[in-house]
């Protein structure tokens, strides 16, 4: 098959997906094209089955606000129409599935093609930026002028059905995670440099939004420093890193941090934590958790959104009620404390992760794929 994707090029959950979904695709043969105004950051192989194409914005003087759904509209059709493709997968709502609608109809006047296209629903195209009414009624119309419409989590299909008037079935497609790519060996040079008294390794890995209640990880990391010696690895940037440092700095534990910033190789810091912290107000599934549970990590996190269809409490990590540092703290002293307990929940997180390995999720996209595709048709 001849793919389109359509995604963010960032460091977001719906980012990476995409591109790992599509560089999984490639090495199954499909041939893929991404389309997006940069190259997408974990799009860092070479592959004969993978194709970029860069959409331009040109600016001018009339505009206050470049036109990027015209642009993308525009690049959408002649990727189409000139490398032939069978389908586009557009990720994230906004604007990807209205310029996925614009460019279908285009394509279907030009040449007679009517061009399948499949949405997938990642979060906050959803929870947050698609409820604003400014956005509403165009994010409703593109999601039902999809052909087939998946999510990310069933708490994200719970939350699309009762936030639009969504008329068709919206199908759970779960993230997925290359599990042999963060079953990673620890370096033992690297973790010595992180933690040279052999202390405990804490991590948090977001975007420092304050969706992801970040400060509440530096006061979960103050409550553990005074119980037991360890060391928390800050990994991303935003908007929220320097009221974190200030934070940390108050309390007393900033020298026991370490800002990372932005990291594209994170399965190596992974693999030398014990716990992930993820306090966030709202995760449509929880991909940094995913991740974590797959290097052998323990997640702590809040029972948020579908943060709870992989984290099982008491198995493979602990929950608790949004901003409840008390309790978060409490865990991670008892997990911290227990040599035994922790490894036990180590192997369990990582063996839940394997339900979630890429090689269980892609087939499922063929197959949806192929229901479209026109040599099926």
């Amino acid at each position: 098959m001849r793919i389109g994707i359509v995604c963010y090029p960032t460091f977001g959950g719906s980012g990476v997906l995409a591109t790992e979904l599509g560089k999984a695709l490639a090495d199954e043969g499909h041939q893929v094209h991404f389309i997006t105004y940069q190259q997408p950051v974990r799009l860092n192989v070479f592959n004969t089955n993978i194709f970029y194409h860069e959409v331009r914005v040109p600016t001018y003087p009339l505009f206050d606000y470049p036109p990027y759904e015209v642009a993308l509209a525009s690049t959408m059709v002649d990727v189409i129409i000139n490398h032939d493709l069978d389908l586009l997968h557009v990720h994230y709502a906004i604007p990807h599935a209205s310029a996925a609608y614009m460019a279908k109809q285009i394509v279907k006047q030009k040449n007679g093609r009517n061009i399948p296209v499949i949405t997938t629903l990642h979060g906050t195209d959803i929870t947050l930026v698609g409820k604003d009414k400014t956005y509403e009624p165009v994010v409703t119309f593109s999601i039902n002028q999809s052909d087939a419409i998946t999510a990310v989590s069933n708490n994200l299909r719970d939350e699309t059905y009762h936030s639009f008037a969504i008329e068709k079935e919206i199908e759970v497609i779960y993230n997925f995670v290359d599990v042999a790519r963060f079953n990673k060996k620890p370096i033992d040079a690297f973790k010595k440099v992180i933690a040279p008294n052999n202390e405990k390794i804490l991590m948090h890995a977001s975007n420092f939004r304050k969706v992801k209640r970040v400060t509440d990880v530096i006061e979960i990391f103050a409550a553990v420093q005074k119980e037991i010696p360890s060391k928390l690895l800050m990994v991303g940037d935003g908007p929220e890193r320097h009221i974190c440092e200030e934070l940390a700095r108050e309390l007393g534990v900033v020298e026991e941090i370490r800002f990372l910033g932005k990291q594209e190789q994170i399965e190596d810091i992974l693999a030398v934590s014990d716990v992930f912290i993820l306090p966030s107000e709202y995760e449509s599934f929880g991909l940094a958790a995913l991740e974590a549970m797959a290097a052998r990590s323990v997640v702590i996190s809040t029972n948020a959104g579908g943060l709870n269809e992989i984290n099982i409490h008491g198995e493979t990590g602990f929950m608790a009620d949004i901003g409840d540092v008390q309790s978060m703290s409490g865990f991670a002293i008892e997990l911290l404390s227990n040599e035994t307990q922790l490894e036990k929940m180590k192997e369990a997180a990582y063996q839940q992760a394997l339900l979630f390995d890429i090689k269980n999720i892609i087939p499922i996209y063929e197959a949806l794929y192929g229901r479209f595709c026109r040599m099926n048709n």
